[in-house]
């Protein structure tokens, strides 16, 4: 049977039932924006990340994930920084930022050496961004977790990520890994691309970037997590959610647009639709 079994049977569950799910979903009061992500939001080191603040509302979802000033933080698949830089920021004079790259033990030798660049490089960068000491940050591969790291982590942060571990059959693998790195009461924090809850297979096994709100949250919990609420902060109604080139169609990507004026569309609808997904490490 194939690695991704559990996260397959999860994204098949029928329709009536993600409905269900997403009705009885808990609610979770609006946070309270920490003064110091304010101030690390509003840092003039991040002018031109804060262009994309209105669509990724770094306040409000970094707030609802709890995630505090003194915090060990892992950020998942830190891919183009755009988080990074502003945890960067946020948790230096405190906390610590941890990247955590995909497991690439199985993979070919040019992936696992790309893994292992990117490892090496993540704190010396996140402390150029960040304008502070290299050692105020680290990096690991879930494929060679230390010992000691086992346990130690507050939070852990998937930002529209979830969807490349279905894609590549390694989504029970690797949260079941991160679970490992959580404390007894750690918490995982999900934002993904949101599917509609009646979209075919076809839209939600991760191949089209959306999921649905429902399959993440089975999903979660067969491994281990109890659904602690959920945000709508970074919900977009102007998504239809069902582009036939996935969710790149729309910005920033607009991969697929043809001329400006359907690129000015597109820009109108804005980034996609997303879940805001908060899970804490069961006993």
């Amino acid at each position: 049977m194939r690695s991704f079994s559990l996260a397959l049977m999860a994204l098949v569950a029928s329709t009536s039932l993600a409905a269900t799910a997403m009705a009885q979903a808990p609610a979770k009061a609006a946070a309270k924006i920490d003064p110091a992500l304010a101030a690390a939001i509003a840092d003039p080191l991040r002018k031109e990340d804060a262009a994309r603040d209105k669509y990724r509302k770094p306040d409000q979802t970094l707030a609802f994930f709890d995630v505090g000033p003194a915090m060990k933080v892992g950020e998942y698949a830190p891919g183009g920084g755009w988080y990074s830089r502003l945890l960067g920021i946020y948790l230096a004079p405190k906390g610590k930022l941890v990247g955590l790259f995909a497991d690439a033990s199985g993979a070919n030798a040019q992936r696992q050496e790309a893994t292992r660049a990117a490892v090496a490089k993540f704190p010396a960068e996140v402390a150029e961004w960040a304008r502070q000491p290299a050692d105020k940050f680290s990096a690991m591969s879930l494929g060679a977790i230390p010992d000691a790291e086992k346990g130690t982590f507050d939070r852990i942060l998937v930002m529209r990520a979830l969807h490349n571990m279905l894609r590549g059959n390694v989504a029970d693998s690797e949260i079941k890994k991160m679970r490992e790195l959580l404390k007894p009461d750690g918490m995982i924090g999900i934002e993904q691309h949101r599917a509609k809850a009646d979209a075919p297979y076809a839209f939600t096994d991760g191949s089209k970037g959306y999921l649905r709100e429902a399959d993440i949250i089975k999903l979660m919990e067969i491994h281990g997590f109890t659904f602690v609420g959920k945000s709508e902060a970074n919900a977009n109604p102007k998504d239809p959610a069902n582009w036939p080139g996935g969710v790149w169609t729309l910005p920033p990507v607009l991969d697929g647009a043809k001329d400006d004026a359907e690129k000015a569309r597109l820009q109108a609808i804005g980034e996609s639709d997303r879940m805001t997904l908060l899970f804490r490490k069961r006993p």
